[in-house]
């Protein structure tokens, strides 16, 4: 069973398309990547998904309910954290979560509870008198995601929730979200990060409001034809020139730290053997890459 599906799924912004013809499905109880760079498309998508922003044409569903006509009930249902913080920083740690609580109309009876839980989670037990202006980065953003699952949503969006997060917290963030996911819980979080997007169940790459990939991880990578090289340059630009320059056959070339990947078919790989090349398994990075270059050069619909 799918939590969320999308046909055709499209917002403009007068002339400007920043999602076109989007077509979704993730499974119920999965962790979906949504991955691309800053303005393809990531953030109006969840905002369209949350009933934050009506879309311009096509039909989404969210846990069996139409988008359009049931925007208040699937809004119960779903948690949703924004890329920027949202909480109140002239308030406790404590006085946030009762705050948000109070907002999802929790009994009595359930909202301490809840809060209690959510500092466990969080690992906010001892900072909970604390003002939350004095929290870290790291620590905001947990105390964000409580306050977005107090009401144990069935769909969760994080919109880039470990944006300027040092890597010891969005490594014990993404314990958080496996554990969620593990009790039943819908996620889908945009991230610009690649490693993380590792952890996913599948990932859906968006360039320019345009889905140009959905699969899982490894079978993505699998994606990618011929073989991958990895050549150390101190220069990767002019060494990209050198090689443009030997007029060697290959399918993609572009710099990767202090060296410069090469897409080659496995019947060209001797033309490269006067340089210093490793074959490597493609990361996600390659892959975004790979599909990015392909659809401007019209290879992939």
């Amino acid at each position: 069973m799918n939590a969320v599906v999308t046909r055709n799924l499209t917002k403009k912004f007068g002339t400007f398309t920043a999602v076109d013809d989007l077509n979704l499905a993730i499974r119920t109880g999965s962790i979906y990547g949504f991955l691309g760079p800053n303005g393809s498309g990531k953030s109006t998508t969840i905002k369209m998904l949350c009933g934050i922003l009506e879309p311009t044409a096509g039909y989404g569903e969210i846990l069996g309910m139409d988008l359009r006509r049931n925007r208040e009930a699937v809004k119960k249902q779903l948690g949703y954290m924004s890329q920027k913080f949202s909480l109140y920083d002239d308030l406790t740690v404590w006085e946030n979560l009762t705050f948000y609580a109070g907002l999802y109309s929790l009994p009595e009876a359930v909202k301490q509870k809840r809060v209690y839980e959510m500092l466990d989670m969080a690992g906010l037990q001892e900072r909970k008198n604390e003002l939350t202006a004095n929290l870290s980065g790291g620590w905001k953003q947990r105390l964000a995601l409580g306050c977005s699952i107090l009401h144990k949503p069935s769909i969760l969006f994080l919109d880039e929730p470990t944006g300027g997060v040092d890597p010891k917290s969005r490594r014990l963030f993404w314990d958080i979200i496996y554990q969620l996911a593990v009790e039943g819980t819908t996620i889908m979080v945009t991230t610009h990060f690649m490693d993380e997007a590792e952890h996913c169940d599948r990932i859906g790459f968006i360039f320019e409001g345009n889905l140009i990939a959905d699969d899982s991880p490894q079978r993505l990578k699998q994606a990618i034809p011929g073989l991958l090289l990895e050549i150390p340059a101190e220069d990767p630009m002019n060494f990209m020139r050198q090689l443009t320059d030997a007029n060697l056959a290959c399918m993609d070339m572009y710099p990767y730290g202090l060296s410069v990947h090469v897409l080659v078919a496995e019947a060209d790989i001797g033309l490269y053997r006067n340089y210093p090349y490793t074959v490597i398994t493609p990361s996600l990075e390659d892959v975004f890459v790979y599909y990015v270059q392909s659809r401007r050069r019209g290879m992939v619909e």
